[in-house]
């Protein structure tokens, strides 16, 4: 059985499956939903329910209460349709994003190589046209036999839609990571969707970009430093990559050299734990980007990726150095566990 669902302010209606969640629904017709754990336990998704009836399945009594669900109000990533239903959510209209439909891919693993010692690389051959996706967008990765899909952000550019680099961290005890890391070779299929999320380069805005990276979180920023070079953009981009040891910082020759392509772009290596024989930047990056800032950063576009101690740090360093909100962009992955902790955020991530 199929029903309607009508997105208020568009005025859009789209086709809903019975058992189907409105956020894929929508997600897979264009229609971009603010949105964050996917579990029902955050409230990102929240939308009002105007007319129709649904069913809330999973979500969590924090981040939908009992007078909420009395109000009409409904999780977008649990509830499922019972009757043709009309919704009003958070539309953002922002003139950068690009309306990419989410799709189901089957790739094959072309390489597969540790970057890191907690950071394993695979690069996945997509036949026909591809992915297409904008750069610092994500995959949702099934690994077989793992209950779930995880999320893995592109690597790669945009020009590369049949070849995907992804960056793996690999988590102590994640059945996922461990299975990944454990099988994965050349020739292997892998089921994926995509491409998820709100993490792109606002093009429309000249500004200088400072990208803050840490750990495996340098997959988003790789790809949209390596878009902005290959658009011949001439703005100064600067990347900060921190690791704890100086082996965590991988990918650095492919930055040094592109540092040296390209007069607008500098590249800062740091690091936070092991610095013996170490020449470069010592300390986490929110105490390098003051440093190398002088603890002012109005006058620039912020772009961060990496977990979420460091981002909230950075988030903090910036906006003491006077730059705000509408100039930081980040995005966090929230396991269900993590969601469950995220009682307030700074402010509303994207």
């Amino acid at each position: 059985m199929t029903y309607q669902l009508t997105i208020e302010p568009l005025g859009e209606t789209i086709a809903v499956e019975d058992g189907q969640t409105m956020l894929d629904a929508c997600l897979r017709a264009g229609v971009w939903l603010p949105h964050a754990c996917g579990h029902g336990l955050c409230g990102t998704c929240k939308v009002e329910v105007l007319e129709g009836q649904v069913t809330h399945n999973e979500a969590s009594s924090f981040a939908l209460m009992d007078f909420e669900r009395d109000e009409g109000k409904a999780l977008a990533c649990t509830a499922t349709l019972d009757a043709d239903t009309i919704i009003e959510a958070e539309i953002d209209n922002d003139p950068d994003a690009r309306r990419i439909p989410i799709r189901d891919f089957k790739g094959v693993i072309e390489r597969a190589q540790m970057l890191a010692e907690d950071v394993l690389g695979l690069w996945l051959k997509v036949p026909g046209e591809g992915v297409a996706f904008q750069a610092g967008q994500y995959l949702a990765v099934s690994a077989p036999g793992v209950e779930g899909p995880r999320s893995f952000s592109i690597a790669s550019p945009p020009s590369q839609p049949n070849c995907i680099e992804l960056h793996i961290r690999i988590v102590p005890g994640g059945k996922a990571t461990t299975w990944l890391r454990q099988n994965a070779a050349p020739g292997m299929p892998l089921d994926f969707a995509g491409p998820y999320g709100r993490f792109y380069v606002r093009h429309s805005v000249a500004l200088p970009r400072l990208f803050l990276a840490g750990g495996s979180g340098l997959s988003s920023p790789q790809s949209m430093i390596l878009d902005l070079l290959e658009r011949g953009e001439t703005q100064p981009i600067t990347l900060v990559h921190g690791a704890r040891s100086a082996d965590g910082l991988y990918h650095s020759a492919l930055f040094r050299e592109l540092a040296e392509r390209h007069g607008n772009f500098r590249y800062i290596p740091a690091v936070s734990g092991e610095t013996d024989g170490w020449k470069g930047e010592t300390g986490f990056v929110h105490e390098v980007i003051h440093r190398l800032y002088n603890g002012r950063f109005d006058g620039n576009q912020a772009y961060l990726c990496g977990p979420a101690p460091m981002i909230d740090a950075c988030i903090t360093t910036l906006m003491r150095g006077r730059l705000f909100e509408q100039h930081i962009f980040t995005e966090k992955f929230l396991t269900p566990a993590d969601a469950e902790k995220a009682r307030s955020p700074l402010f509303r991530k994207i």
